[in-house]
Protein backbone atom coordinates (compact mmCIF):
# COMPACT_ATOMS: atom_id res chain seq x y z
CA UNK A 1 0.00 0.00 0.00
CA UNK A 2 2.78 2.47 1.27
CA UNK A 3 0.02 4.92 2.58
CA UNK A 4 0.46 7.12 5.39
CA UNK A 5 -2.01 6.60 7.81
CA UNK A 6 -2.82 9.42 10.18
CA UNK A 7 -5.10 8.52 13.32
CA UNK A 8 -6.26 11.37 16.16
CA UNK A 9 -7.65 9.92 19.58
CA UNK A 10 -10.06 12.40 21.85
CA UNK A 11 -10.48 11.92 25.29
CA UNK A 12 -11.44 13.49 28.22
CA UNK A 13 -9.85 11.31 29.84
CA UNK A 14 -6.02 11.17 29.70
CA UNK A 15 -5.62 7.63 30.65
CA UNK A 16 -8.33 5.90 27.86
CA UNK A 17 -6.49 7.70 25.36
CA UNK A 18 -3.23 7.12 26.23
CA UNK A 19 -4.28 3.28 26.92
CA UNK A 20 -5.57 2.73 23.21
CA UNK A 21 -2.32 4.58 21.95
CA UNK A 22 -0.57 1.72 22.94
CA UNK A 23 -3.15 -0.68 22.23
CA UNK A 24 -2.93 1.08 18.32
CA UNK A 25 1.20 0.75 18.77
CA UNK A 26 1.58 -2.88 19.71
CA UNK A 27 -1.08 -3.99 16.79
CA UNK A 28 0.71 -1.52 14.29
CA UNK A 29 4.33 -2.69 15.68
CA UNK A 30 3.25 -6.44 15.48
CA UNK A 31 1.89 -6.39 12.19
CA UNK A 32 5.68 -4.85 10.80
CA UNK A 33 4.40 -1.15 10.07
CA UNK A 34 6.73 1.59 11.00
CA UNK A 35 4.53 3.92 13.08
CA UNK A 36 5.75 7.39 14.96
CA UNK A 37 4.07 8.81 17.75
CA UNK A 38 2.23 8.55 20.32
CA UNK A 39 2.36 12.70 20.07
CA UNK A 40 0.46 14.58 22.56
CA UNK A 41 -1.12 17.27 21.02
CA UNK A 42 -2.36 20.60 23.30
CA UNK A 43 -5.22 20.03 25.78
CA UNK A 44 -7.84 22.30 25.39
CA UNK A 45 -9.75 23.47 28.52
CA UNK A 46 -13.00 24.75 28.64
CA UNK A 47 -13.74 26.51 32.35
CA UNK A 48 -17.40 27.53 33.34
CA UNK A 49 -18.23 30.06 36.07
CA UNK A 50 -21.52 29.37 37.66
CA UNK A 51 -23.18 31.75 40.21
CA UNK A 52 -24.01 29.56 43.29
CA UNK A 53 -26.84 31.34 44.17
CA UNK A 54 -29.15 33.18 41.72
CA UNK A 55 -30.12 36.28 43.33
CA UNK A 56 -28.21 37.27 46.27
CA UNK A 57 -23.85 37.10 46.86
CA UNK A 58 -23.14 37.99 43.16
CA UNK A 59 -19.12 36.76 45.07
CA UNK A 60 -19.86 33.44 45.47
CA UNK A 61 -19.30 31.42 42.36
CA UNK A 62 -18.38 27.84 41.16
CA UNK A 63 -15.57 27.07 38.80
CA UNK A 64 -15.57 24.42 36.33
CA UNK A 65 -13.20 23.07 34.09
CA UNK A 66 -13.52 20.49 31.17
CA UNK A 67 -10.30 19.28 29.32
CA UNK A 68 -10.19 17.29 26.04
CA UNK A 69 -6.79 15.44 25.57
CA UNK A 70 -5.50 14.56 22.49
CA UNK A 71 -2.78 12.01 20.65
CA UNK A 72 -1.47 12.16 16.92
CA UNK A 73 -0.43 8.36 15.37
CA UNK A 74 1.20 8.43 12.03
CA UNK A 75 1.38 4.98 10.25
CA UNK A 76 4.16 4.02 7.53
CA UNK A 77 4.30 1.77 5.10
CA UNK A 78 1.24 0.00 6.04
CA UNK A 79 -0.24 -3.61 4.17
CA UNK A 80 -3.33 -4.98 3.79
CA UNK A 81 -2.74 -6.90 7.26
CA UNK A 82 -2.43 -3.66 9.46
CA UNK A 83 -5.70 -1.99 8.08
CA UNK A 84 -7.03 -5.00 9.12
CA UNK A 85 -5.56 -5.80 12.28
CA UNK A 86 -6.40 -1.84 12.91
CA UNK A 87 -9.76 -2.28 11.82
CA UNK A 88 -10.80 -5.66 14.12
CA UNK A 89 -9.26 -3.73 17.42
CA UNK A 90 -11.47 -2.81 20.20
CA UNK A 91 -10.65 0.42 22.00
CA UNK A 92 -12.14 1.84 24.98
CA UNK A 93 -15.89 3.68 25.32
CA UNK A 94 -15.65 7.25 25.35
CA UNK A 95 -12.22 7.63 22.86
CA UNK A 96 -12.73 9.11 19.44
CA UNK A 97 -11.09 7.49 16.61
CA UNK A 98 -10.28 10.06 13.37
CA UNK A 99 -8.55 8.13 10.69
CA UNK A 100 -7.44 10.13 7.76
CA UNK A 101 -5.52 7.83 4.66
Amino acid sequence: MNQKIRIKLKSYDYNLVDKSAEKIVKTVKATGAIISGPIPLPTNKKIFTVLKSPHVNKKAREQFQVSSYKRLLDIYSSTAKTVDSLMKLELPSGVEVEIKV
